[in-house]
């Protein structure tokens, strides 16, 4: 039920969170081409159309983020292996951009953009890939305890603290 519920609160968090970020680039790339603003001799209206890609792009990749968290909330199953690769790399755009923000904006930014990166972490490790269970055959063995099959049980693992050769 827990993770269910961290899984849906960072959909709606990275939802308002893409939101926030597109108005934020539309305001800075529309005061980059009212003030024709230039960085060593650039073309302001690149510049301007580059911000409002820039806006549209992290728009774009949070909202893809946030359908993952969500989906994964919804039907209560881990991420396939291209959802967890997308949310994991949005895990570390977070970490690289609460680095910049507490170095240019300030801990609020800081304190938001790591409750995000939380939320990311939290819903990927609780919904981590569970080991697949061997097959039960139906051979000799299948009872209860027994996985089954022609294969026989694993050696207990050794006592704590006690060396194993690593070849032989």
């Amino acid at each position: 039920m827990l993770r269910r519920l961290v899984a849906g609160l960072a959909a709606i968090v990275l939802v308002v969170e893409a939101a926030v970020l597109v108005l934020v680039h539309i305001v800075l790339g529309r005061t980059t081409a009212n003030q024709s603003m230039s960085i060593a001799g650039s073309d302001p209206d690149v510049m301007s159309k580059a911000t409002y890609a820039m806006g549209a792009g992290m728009g774009a990749f949070l909202v893809l983020c946030a359908v993952l968290a969500a989906v994964t909330a919804l039907g209560d199953r881990p991420p396939g292996r291209f959802g967890r690769v997308v949310l994991i790399s949005g895990a570390v755009a977070h970490g690289v951009l609460g680095v910049l923000c507490v170095a240019l904006v300030g801990w609020a930014a800081f304190a938001a953009t790591m409750l995000i990166l939380c939320l990311l972490v939290l819903t990927l490790t609780s919904y981590a890939a569970r080991p697949a269970r061997p097959a039960r055959t139906g051979g000799i063995g299948g009872g209860e305890g027994d996985p089954g099959g022609d294969t026989p049980p694993l050696p207990p693992p050794p006592p704590f603290g006690e060396l194993k050769p690593t070849g032989q």
